[in-house]
Protein backbone atom coordinates (compact mmCIF):
# COMPACT_ATOMS: atom_id res chain seq x y z
CA UNK A 1 0.00 0.00 0.00
CA UNK A 2 1.81 3.06 -1.40
CA UNK A 3 0.49 6.50 0.53
CA UNK A 4 0.66 10.01 -1.46
CA UNK A 5 3.11 11.93 0.52
CA UNK A 6 1.59 15.14 0.95
CA UNK A 7 2.43 18.25 -1.06
CA UNK A 8 3.79 20.20 1.68
CA UNK A 9 6.58 17.17 2.73
CA UNK A 10 7.37 17.43 -0.39
CA UNK A 11 8.24 21.24 -0.99
CA UNK A 12 10.16 20.70 2.53
CA UNK A 13 12.40 18.38 1.40
CA UNK A 14 12.44 20.02 -1.57
CA UNK A 15 13.63 23.75 -0.17
CA UNK A 16 15.56 21.88 2.20
CA UNK A 17 18.06 19.90 -0.29
CA UNK A 18 18.29 22.75 -2.27
CA UNK A 19 19.25 25.02 0.51
CA UNK A 20 22.45 22.75 1.45
CA UNK A 21 22.93 22.40 -1.98
CA UNK A 22 23.07 26.10 -2.18
CA UNK A 23 24.89 26.20 0.93
CA UNK A 24 27.58 23.76 0.02
CA UNK A 25 28.25 25.22 -3.17
CA UNK A 26 29.01 28.85 -1.81
CA UNK A 27 31.60 27.75 0.70
CA UNK A 28 32.94 26.32 -2.56
CA UNK A 29 36.21 24.73 -2.44
CA UNK A 30 37.16 25.74 -6.07
CA UNK A 31 40.48 27.38 -6.65
CA UNK A 32 39.31 30.25 -9.27
CA UNK A 33 37.17 31.78 -6.73
CA UNK A 34 39.73 31.84 -4.25
CA UNK A 35 42.43 33.42 -6.28
CA UNK A 36 40.14 35.70 -7.33
CA UNK A 37 39.21 37.15 -4.09
CA UNK A 38 43.29 37.05 -2.99
CA UNK A 39 43.58 39.65 -5.57
CA UNK A 40 41.64 42.17 -4.66
CA UNK A 41 43.11 43.94 -2.02
CA UNK A 42 40.76 46.46 0.10
CA UNK A 43 41.90 50.00 -0.25
CA UNK A 44 43.05 51.87 3.01
CA UNK A 45 42.24 54.83 4.05
CA UNK A 46 43.85 58.14 3.55
CA UNK A 47 46.89 59.48 5.73
CA UNK A 48 43.96 62.28 6.31
CA UNK A 49 41.29 60.29 7.33
CA UNK A 50 44.23 57.79 9.11
CA UNK A 51 44.75 60.91 11.31
CA UNK A 52 41.32 62.08 11.67
CA UNK A 53 40.56 58.49 13.06
CA UNK A 54 43.96 58.73 15.41
CA UNK A 55 42.76 62.31 16.86
CA UNK A 56 39.14 60.72 17.45
CA UNK A 57 40.71 57.66 18.94
CA UNK A 58 42.69 58.86 21.15
CA UNK A 59 40.01 61.35 22.51
CA UNK A 60 37.72 58.83 23.29
CA UNK A 61 40.23 56.57 25.19
CA UNK A 62 41.83 59.36 27.05
CA UNK A 63 38.31 60.38 27.79
CA UNK A 64 37.56 56.98 28.98
CA UNK A 65 40.71 56.93 30.97
CA UNK A 66 40.17 60.30 32.92
CA UNK A 67 36.37 59.73 33.83
CA UNK A 68 37.04 56.12 35.19
CA UNK A 69 40.20 58.46 37.38
CA UNK A 70 37.78 60.72 38.36
CA UNK A 71 35.26 58.80 38.99
CA UNK A 72 36.40 55.91 40.69
CA UNK A 73 39.32 56.57 42.24
CA UNK A 74 40.34 60.69 43.22
CA UNK A 75 36.46 61.18 44.08
CA UNK A 76 35.88 58.28 46.28
CA UNK A 77 39.74 58.86 47.81
CA UNK A 78 38.81 63.01 48.55
CA UNK A 79 35.40 61.32 50.08
CA UNK A 80 37.96 59.04 52.87
CA UNK A 81 36.08 55.59 51.10
CA UNK A 82 39.60 54.10 51.14
CA UNK A 83 40.17 54.84 54.98
CA UNK A 84 39.83 51.52 56.83
CA UNK A 85 36.75 51.60 58.41
CA UNK A 86 34.69 54.07 55.98
CA UNK A 87 31.01 52.39 55.11
CA UNK A 88 31.26 50.77 51.28
CA UNK A 89 35.40 50.30 51.70
CA UNK A 90 36.09 46.93 50.02
CA UNK A 91 33.37 48.38 47.40
CA UNK A 92 35.19 51.29 46.44
CA UNK A 93 38.77 49.54 46.62
CA UNK A 94 37.94 46.55 44.25
CA UNK A 95 36.45 49.48 41.87
CA UNK A 96 39.12 51.63 42.15
CA UNK A 97 41.56 48.47 41.10
CA UNK A 98 39.41 48.03 38.18
CA UNK A 99 39.09 51.46 37.18
CA UNK A 100 43.04 51.68 37.73
CA UNK A 101 43.57 48.92 35.45
CA UNK A 102 41.32 50.21 32.99
CA UNK A 103 42.63 53.91 32.85
CA UNK A 104 46.07 52.36 32.69
CA UNK A 105 44.48 49.94 29.61
CA UNK A 106 42.96 53.19 27.96
CA UNK A 107 46.06 55.40 28.63
CA UNK A 108 48.26 52.81 26.66
CA UNK A 109 45.67 53.20 24.09
CA UNK A 110 45.56 56.87 23.58
CA UNK A 111 49.43 56.77 22.97
CA UNK A 112 49.26 54.13 20.24
CA UNK A 113 46.45 56.16 18.63
CA UNK A 114 48.47 59.27 19.29
CA UNK A 115 50.96 57.48 16.76
CA UNK A 116 48.92 58.12 14.14
CA UNK A 117 48.81 61.95 14.14
CA UNK A 118 52.51 63.42 13.91
CA UNK A 119 51.30 66.82 16.25
CA UNK A 120 49.86 64.41 18.71
CA UNK A 121 52.34 61.63 18.79
CA UNK A 122 55.20 64.64 19.80
CA UNK A 123 52.47 65.98 22.39
CA UNK A 124 52.18 62.57 24.15
CA UNK A 125 55.46 61.12 23.85
CA UNK A 126 56.67 62.60 27.07
CA UNK A 127 54.18 61.33 29.04
CA UNK A 128 54.53 57.25 28.36
CA UNK A 129 57.37 56.73 31.13
CA UNK A 130 54.23 58.33 33.53
CA UNK A 131 51.60 55.79 31.92
CA UNK A 132 54.22 52.88 32.23
CA UNK A 133 54.60 53.75 35.84
CA UNK A 134 51.09 53.27 36.62
CA UNK A 135 50.89 49.89 35.98
CA UNK A 136 51.19 48.50 38.62
CA UNK A 137 48.38 50.86 40.75
CA UNK A 138 45.59 48.97 40.09
CA UNK A 139 46.58 46.06 41.94
CA UNK A 140 47.41 48.70 44.78
CA UNK A 141 44.12 50.25 44.58
CA UNK A 142 42.28 46.76 45.05
CA UNK A 143 44.54 46.10 47.87
CA UNK A 144 43.57 49.12 49.25
CA UNK A 145 47.86 49.90 50.10
CA UNK A 146 47.51 53.17 47.82
CA UNK A 147 48.26 56.31 49.30
CA UNK A 148 48.10 60.05 48.00
CA UNK A 149 51.09 60.10 45.96
CA UNK A 150 49.63 57.12 43.83
CA UNK A 151 46.11 59.01 43.05
CA UNK A 152 48.57 62.06 42.41
CA UNK A 153 50.37 60.27 40.12
CA UNK A 154 46.94 59.24 38.30
CA UNK A 155 46.21 62.64 38.36
CA UNK A 156 49.13 64.41 37.14
CA UNK A 157 49.06 61.78 34.00
CA UNK A 158 45.84 62.00 33.35
CA UNK A 159 45.84 66.11 33.12
CA UNK A 160 49.24 65.32 31.15
CA UNK A 161 47.47 63.95 28.45
CA UNK A 162 44.11 65.99 28.68
CA UNK A 163 47.16 69.17 28.27
CA UNK A 164 49.07 67.32 25.25
CA UNK A 165 45.44 66.43 23.53
CA UNK A 166 44.15 70.28 23.38
CA UNK A 167 47.84 71.52 22.21
CA UNK A 168 47.09 69.22 19.58
CA UNK A 169 43.94 69.88 18.76
CA UNK A 170 42.22 67.05 20.23
CA UNK A 171 40.37 68.45 23.83
CA UNK A 172 39.38 65.37 25.89
CA UNK A 173 36.81 65.13 27.90
CA UNK A 174 36.09 62.60 31.02
CA UNK A 175 33.66 59.77 29.83
CA UNK A 176 32.67 57.74 32.89
CA UNK A 177 32.66 54.07 31.33
CA UNK A 178 30.14 51.92 32.83
CA UNK A 179 30.79 49.15 35.20
CA UNK A 180 30.63 46.37 32.23
CA UNK A 181 33.43 48.40 30.71
CA UNK A 182 35.61 48.19 33.29
CA UNK A 183 35.04 44.52 34.53
CA UNK A 184 35.47 43.47 31.18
Amino acid sequence: MNRPVPLRRLLVSLMLSCAVLVGATACGGGNESKTASSSASPSGTSSAEAQKFAKTRFVANAGLAAGATYQWIVKPYREGKFKKGADGRTFALVKAGLAGGFAYNRLKAAVVNAKGDPLLSKAVAPLTAGIESLKGLGSKLRKGEAGAGDIGAFESVISGIKDAGKSAGAEVKDKVPTSSQLGG
